[in-house]
C-alpha cells in the first residue's frame, strides 16, 4: 500500500512540474517572439507601423500557450508603464491606441489588421 501511495504521489508531483516547466518554456519563448517584434519595429522605423509589430508580437507570444499570452502581458504593461513615466502626461491616445492594439493581438485576431501600405514584406 505504501508503495501503491508513493508512485501516485510521484506521478502526481511529476505531472505538476512538467506542466509548470512547460508555462516557463512557452514564456520564454513568448518573450523572445515580443523582442523580435520590437526589433524589427526598431529595425524597420517605418511611419505608422507601431501598432501592427505591437499586435504582431503579442499575437505570436500569445500563440504559445498561456506563459507566452502572460508573458506578452508583462512586458506590455511594463513597456506601457514606463513609457508613461517618460511621456509626462503627452501622448496619451497613442498609449491608447497602442493598449488597443496589444490586446488585439492577445485576443488571437489577425495583426495585419495593423499593419500600414507600403510597410516591406520583410516583416
Amino acid at each position: 500500500m505504501k508503495l501503491f501511495t508513493g508512485l501516485i504521489f510521484c506521478s502526481l508531483v511529476l505531472g505538476v512540474s512538467s506542466q509548470w516547466y512547460s508555462f516557463f518554456g512557452e514564456a520564454a519563448q513568448g518573450a523572445w517572439d515580443m523582442w523580435r517584434a520590437y526589433s524589427d519595429m526598431r529595425e524597420a522605423n517605418y511611419k505608422d507601423a507601431d501598432k501592427y509589430f505591437h499586435a504582431r508580437g503579442n499575437y505570436n507570444a500569445t500563440q504559445r500557450g498561456p506563459g507566452g499570452a502572460w508573458a506578452a502581458k508583462v512586458i506590455s504593461d511594463a513597456r506601457e508603464s514606463s513609457q508613461r513615466v517618460t511621456d509626462f502626461g503627452h501622448g496619451a491616445e497613442d498609449s491608447k491606441a497602442d493598449q488597443e492594439a496589444n490586446e488585439w493581438g492577445r485576443s488571437g485576431k489577425d495583426p495585419n489588421h495593423f499593419r500600414p501600405d507600403g510597410l516591406p514584406d520583410k516583416y
